[in-house]
């Protein structure tokens, strides 16, 4: 069979190579194989460091001294020159099982070590994973409820399309409009020291390219002052004036009756 179609054989056989369990003719042709072609050598290479590695996790262990006895006994029995052939087969035994004894012990210890790193890693692998997977769910909750205030916040901003700077006649900046379409909301902002008197209103106008002013309200004494205008009543008016009138403002139809105190264009833009 060529090893090289079976890269499974391939890495049982190197694998046993490497423990010291391949003996007699399959570890001989398993070497043989190694020593003319790279694949299989690199395959027996690879569990010899892996093996090597996993020795270093295994403490050393002592044999019982009885075995030692029996060694020390077998050699000064092969030494002396009366040495039975009995004696030298014993020997020979007990050197082969000395052998299997150590493959089979060091291969049990490789076998529970190798058991001991794979449940090991696997245990910190699965351990990672989930904490990473618990991270990114706690990220994606986060990101969604971010998402959502970011929406309603956005949602609730105002999105200023129109202002304007009213002005006394000595150019001097009394009070800063705003208008946000999508709100359908007029703001006004006292800049000035101006504050009307306890028995006055100031009332605000919108002034056409043609035609008398329309009222668009009467102002209240806050500094900053809200009104509802639908955007037809304020995207074609070029200006805006305030008017100072009697206490809460002249009817609906008619003009300003009172001094006209700030005007100023209303401007279409982006803020």
């Amino acid at each position: 069979m060529n090893l090289l179609n079976s890269p499974e054989l391939l890495d049982r056989l190197a694998a046993a190579h490497a423990l010291g369990t391949l003996r007699g003719g399959a570890r001989r042709r398993f070497e043989t194989l190694a020593r003319r072609n790279a694949t299989v050598r690199a395959a027996g290479l690879i569990w010899r460091e892996r093996f090597a590695s996993m020795t270093e996790l295994q403490s050393a262990g002592q044999p019982s001294p009885n075995v030692w006895k029996r060694i020390e006994n077998l050699l000064g029995a092969q030494s002396a020159p009366a040495a039975s052939a009995k004696e030298a087969a014993m020997l020979g035994k007990l050197r082969r099982g000395l052998g299997l004894w150590r493959g089979a012990a060091l291969g049990g210890a490789l076998a529970s070590a190798a058991a001991v790193v794979v449940g090991v890693n696997l245990s910190r692998e699965v351990t990672s994973r989930d904490g990473q997977l618990a991270q990114v769910r706690q990220q994606g909750s986060q990101l969604a409820a971010q998402t959502a205030q970011l929406a309603a916040r956005m949602q609730g901003m105002p999105e200023i399309q129109y202002v304007a700077v009213l002005a006394d006649d000595k150019a001097a900046a009394s009070m800063l409009v705003t208008f946000d379409p999508k709100h359908n909301m007029l703001t006004l902002k006292r800049v000035g020291a101006f504050q009307e008197a306890a028995d006055k209103s100031l009332q605000l106008w919108a002034l056409p390219p043609s035609g008398g002013p329309r009222s668009l309200g009467v102002l209240g004494g806050q500094a900053v002052i809200k009104m509802v205008a639908a955007e037809g009543e304020v995207k074609e008016m070029p200006a805006l004036a305030i008017s100072l009138e009697p206490k809460g403002g002249v009817p609906a139809g008619s003009g300003p009756t009172g001094p006209v105190l700030f005007k100023g264009a209303l401007l279409q833009t982006t803020l």
